[in-house]
């Protein structure tokens, strides 16, 4: 994902330390049932629609915009998934961040699915018995949204 000018001037004095950072993601199902996925341009791997939410804006709002920015997209946030505290990461560059998840279940509204900006290198919908290879991050919350149950608080189990 592209790092947001307001995350390059806290790195510029906080230099690589680790930053906690609030994260937003998706599951988006058309009417057909099909999930809608963005191969990445930073890693080349396919995964769920995510993003980084801007200072002041509500979590449901900023997965409205990611998934809009990424893919052309209209969609309806309709619950949450799941909220999970992620592992850190330290990418290539030295930084250090750990990001607190916020999944969403979105409906699809409008929009043709396409590459909208450079975050992605490919977008589209896929069948659930057809998803190509992702991470577990994206695979387990595919899979609860389709479970239909509550939602998920990491470590404290179902309910």
């Amino acid at each position: 994902m592209a790092t947001p000018d307001f995350i390059r001037e806290i790195r510029a004095t906080a230099g690589h330390q680790l930053l906690w950072m609030p994260g937003v993601s998706t599951i988006v199902f058309d009417d057909e049932g099909r999930v809608l996925l963005g191969r990445r341009s930073d890693s080349g791997e396919w995964s769920i629609i995510g993003g980084i939410p801007e200072p002041g804006e509500q979590p449901a709002a900023a997965v409205v915009r990611e998934v809009y920015e990424e893919t052309a997209v209209h969609v309806v946030p309709e619950r949450v998934l799941l909220v999970q505290a992620l592992e850190r990461i330290t990418y290539p560059n030295g930084d250090v961040c750990q990001f607190m998840d916020i999944c969403f279940l979105c409906r699809y509204v409008s929009g043709e699915a396409r590459v909208n900006d450079d975050e992605s290198l490919e977008v589209g919908w896929f069948e659930l018995d057809a998803l190509p290879p992702m991470e577990d991050f994206a695979v387990s919350r595919i899979k609860q949204a389709t479970q239909g149950g509550p939602t998920w608080f990491e470590g404290m189990g179902q309910g």
